[in-house]
């Protein structure tokens, strides 16, 4: 053990870090995800492979063994979510500027969300932030129109044929209306969200994108990032939150640090 400790380089070292990091930044990625559940299944699956050669089960073991000799198609299978991910994240440009959504967009945002809240009109707000949503600006109608709330407020009106979609706000401008979303596949979600949540928290898994969600059944008003949901019932607040994911670099998860600050100052 000394002997190996003593002819360790500082290459050895550099790499044993760089491999930690990676194995960490795994980590808090899949936590809290399906990802988990599927890890645990594929270490199963190699202590019964294990298992059935030691006690020489042929059968099971030559079952076993077919099936991991593709167990890297499996995995790109099975995560090819998390990993798209990952991949978003590391080309992601540190020096990339967000999307310009500033004070006067973000009152406009509000107050298009109370307003519909109050009158029990649902309604999906996408804010683009780093990462690109081309593929959902092209599944809706292009406007390029300048944000106001009364705009916002007439496209999600039920008698409007693109009411049932999201509205995506690239630049600081409503770019396009009666988008389509992913929908969350994630078996924990709390039953009481409906369809519209469960979009919102499907772009959210993949991209870094804001999304505000108006409930038309509880008159809720939730912003979505970074698979996290929160409901606001206070304007003041979810102003102070807006604005600060609006004007603040992404850095993972930032809506539950500006919460939890939020809970301390109040405590």
């Amino acid at each position: 053990m000394l002997d190996a400790l003593q002819s360790m380089r500082m290459l050895d070292i550099f790499d044993i870090l760089i491999v930690s990091f990676i194995i960490y930044r795994i980590m808090l990625l899949i936590r809290g995800t399906r990802a988990v559940q599927m890890l645990v299944g594929i270490a199963l699956i190699i202590i019964i492979y294990y298992l059935s050669g030691k006690f020489e089960l042929q059968t099971l073991h030559w079952l076993l063994k077919t099936f991991l000799g593709s167990i890297l198609v499996v995995i790109v299978i099975l995560f090819q979510t998390d990993i798209r991910r990952a991949l978003t994240q590391m080309g992601r440009s540190p020096f990339h500027a967000p999307g310009k959504v500033g004070d006067r967009e973000v009152e406009e945002l509000i107050r298009a969300a109370t307003f519909m809240a109050r009158r029990r009109i649902g309604a999906l707000l996408v804010i683009e932030r780093d990462n690109g949503l081309r593929d959902y600006l092209d599944s809706g109608h292009r406007l390029d129109a300048l944000l106001k709330a009364e705009l916002l407020m007439a496209i999600f009106l039920p008698a409007s044929p693109m009411h049932d979609g999201a509205v995506i706000i690239s630049k600081g401008k409503i770019h396009s209306a009666g988008c389509l979303l992913p929908l969350s596949r994630n078996p924990a979600i709390n039953k009481r969200y409906g369809t519209r949540h469960r979009a919102a928290l499907g772009l959210s898994e993949e991209t870094d994108a804001v999304i505000i969600v108006v409930s038309e059944e509880t008159q809720e008003i939730s912003l979505v990032q970074e698979g996290e949901i929160t409901s606001f019932h206070d304007e003041k607040d979810l102003t102070q939150t807006l604005s600060s994911l609006c004007t603040h670099p992404m850095k993972q998860p930032l809506l539950a640090r500006i919460l939890s600050k939020r809970s301390q100052l109040h405590a």
